[in-house]
C-alpha cells in the first residue's frame, strides 16, 4: 500500500534547519542528510506501516547514518510527517505537535 507523504510545516522547517546546521559543520553533510532523509521518506511512502508505533498512532524511523528520527502518522489516504528531530531530544518536543 503506497500513500503520499506530506510534511507538516513544522517538519519542513525541521528539515531545512537540520540541513543548514549540518552544512555549517561540514560542506556536503547537509546534502548527505537530505539524501538519507529522502530515502527514509520513500520507504515510508512505499510501506507506511513497516515501522512500529511508539506512541498512540505515531510511528518513527531513524534516518540512516544520522541520529535524526522522522515521526509520522498514517491516515487512510496519506502519511503526515509531524517532526524530524535529533534522537537525543526529549519526546515532549515532537509530542507537542501531534
Amino acid at each position: 500500500m503506497s500513500l503520499p507523504v506530506i510534511l507538516r510545516p513544522g517538519a519542513e522547517n525541521d528539515a531545512r534547519t537540520i540541513y543548514s546546521e549540518l552544512e555549517s559543520i561540514t560542506i556536503g553533510l547537509g546534502r548527505r542528510f537530505y539524501f538519507q532523509l529522502r530515502a527514509s521518506l520513500e520507504r515510508i511512502e512505499s510501506m507506511p506501516e513497516m515501522y512500529g508505533t511508539i506512541w498512540k498512532d505515531v510511528r518513527a524511523v531513524r534516518v540512516r547514518k544520522f541520529r535524526y528520527i522522522v515521526y509520522y502518522v498514517v491516515f487512510v489516504d496519506r502519511v503526515e510527517v509531524i517532526a524530524i528531530m535529533h534522537g537525543s531530544r526529549d519526546e515532549s518536543a515532537w509530542r507537542a505537535r501531534v
